[in-house]
Parts: C-alpha cells; sequence; structure tokens
C-alpha cells in the first residue's frame, strides 16, 4: 500500500492541496469538521482531537469537530429526520461559509456522508472526500476527493489514517511558524 500511495502523485498533490486549504482555513477563523461511519466515525473522531489537542507540536488549540461524537444529536436527527440527515443537519446548524467538511467513507458511497458533502458546498464550504478506490459517488459532490488506490477496506482505513496524519502534519506545520 505504502509504495501504491507514494506512486500515486495525483493523489500525494490533493493531500498536500487539502493541507493547505485546511490550514488557510483555520488561519482565518474557520472551523473544520470530521463525519463518516463505523471505522470513518473513529477516524473522524480521531483526527478533530489531533487538531484540538496536539499533533506532535506545542501549538495553540484548533477548532475541529467529530459530527460523529454526540450521541443525542445523532440519534434525535435519525428519529426526527433520517439517518441520512445525521451529519447534513449538523453541519447545517454549525458550519458557516468559509469552513471545510471532510467526509470519510471507504466506498465513498454512504448516503449520510454524500448527503452532508452535497449541504456543504451549498453553504459554501469546502468539501473533502476521503475515499478508496471505488468511491467515484464521492468523487462528484466534493471539491477534493482522497481516493486511496485500494478496494479493501482494511488497506483504505489505514490509508486514510496515515493521511489524515499527514494533513495533521501539514496543518501543525503552519501554526508552529506563527
Amino acid at each position: 500500500m505504502k509504495q501504491a500511495i507514494l506512486a500515486d502523485q495525483a493523489l500525494l498533490n490533493t493531500v498536500t492541496r487539502v493541507g493547505q486549504e485546511l490550514a488557510g482555513t483555520l488561519q482565518r477563523g474557520g472551523k473544520v469538521f470530521f463525519f463518516g461511519n463505523g471505522g470513518s466515525a473513529a477516524d473522524a473522531q480521531h483526527l478533530a482531537a489531533e487538531l484540538v489537542g496536539r499533533f506532535e507540536k506545542e501549538r495553540r488549540a484548533l477548532p475541529a469537530f467529530a459530527l460523529t461524537a454526540n450521541t443525542s444529536t445523532l440519534t434525535a436527527i435519525g428519529n426526527d429526520y433520517s439517518y441520512e440527515a445525521v451529519f447534513a443537519r449538523q453541519l447545517e446548524g454549525l458550519g458557516s461559509r468559509g469552513d471545510v467538511a471532510v467526509g470519510i467513507s471507504t466506498s465513498g458511497k454512504s448516503p449520510n456522508v454524500l448527503s452532508a458533502l452535497r449541504s456543504a458546498k451549498q453553504m459554501g464550504i469546502a468539501s473533502v472526500g476521503m475515499t478508496g478506490q471505488c468511491g467515484s459517488d464521492m468523487a462528484s459532490v466534493v471539491d477534493y476527493c482522497i481516493s486511496v488506490p485500494s478496494k479493501r477496506t482494511a488497506r483504505v482505513q489505514e490509508a486514510h489514517i496515515l493521511i489524515g496524519h499527514i494533513l495533521c502534519e501539514i496543518v501543525e506545520e503552519a501554526f508552529s511558524q506563527e
């Protein structure tokens, strides 16, 4: 997997652009929202924690949120609206033009992730999709698609956390120079 990622220059360029987009958004006072299902929900929480706390360097806390973490909100929206709306509805309430939404879906086909990414576009929120090789549904609705060159769920999830850490490193580097 490492060799496949390193050989994919388009993927590496996208990761760099997304890291710069995240850093710029946070430097301008914007927020970053992460969301996904199952293992991707855990990744969303992990990456938000790296930005709010710290990754490797001391710096100020950054406004990053995992839309997967509030069970009362998730279950209320799922019950009152639909499971497809659990992330979009939160983004509509918490997000603003100039923020960044990062949807994580190994298949790229999760209806609730795609719905939130569509809402992000309508709200003027930059949208990032993290998916696997078969994530063409996601690619059509995001500003940036980080597509890992694998169809195996485990390999895609492993690559997502590696790429997530690279994004955190790019952000942290930008803030360590303040």
